[in-house]
């Protein structure tokens, strides 16, 4: 199928990386229909809107930066997502001008269900998650402590 973007304009794209979210993404409530398009061999992908090519949201696999994130994700979001086992989980990307300021949101994933083709972004209540975790603060650790 093929989509409009802004940042590569039109792109062909598998029906397979098409994701409903029947509420929107919060913030952006009409928007229902996006494409998981991944970046090759690298923890990071885009969310591209159906509807408006302007509207995109880098994502990152959350675990290749916080091999310890963790969450229990409510039976109620579970069974709305129709979540039976393969579940894949994304958390928005904040890009700053210099690199090493960039945010990941770990307060509020995006859980998708590959089977269904059906996502939601869930905001995690009692948490201990912030919306704005830096997304380099490990690999800077380790390079500090050689």
């Amino acid at each position: 199928m093929m989509i409009q973007t802004m940042a590569w304009g039109s792109l062909e794209v598998d029906e397979s990386q098409k994701y409903q979210f029947n509420k929107g993404m919060p913030g952006f409530e009409q928007e229902t229909e996006f494409v998981l398009i991944p970046f090759a061999d690298e923890p990071f992908s885009y969310l591209q809107s159906l509807k408006n090519k302007d509207l995109a949201f880098l994502l990152a696999d959350p675990f290749q930066f916080y091999p310890n994130y963790e969450f229990e994700l409510p039976e109620e979001e579970a069974n709305e997502l129709q979540i039976d086992g393969n579940v894949v989980i994304r958390c928005v990307l904040t890009l700053k001008d210099q690199v090493e300021q960039s945010s990941i949101n770990l307060l509020a994933p995006l859980v998708m269900n590959p089977d269904q083709h059906m996502g939601k972004q869930i905001v995690l209540h009692k948490s201990p998650y912030q919306t704005r975790h830096p997304l380099w603060s490990q690999s800077i650790d380790v390079e500090g402590s050689e």
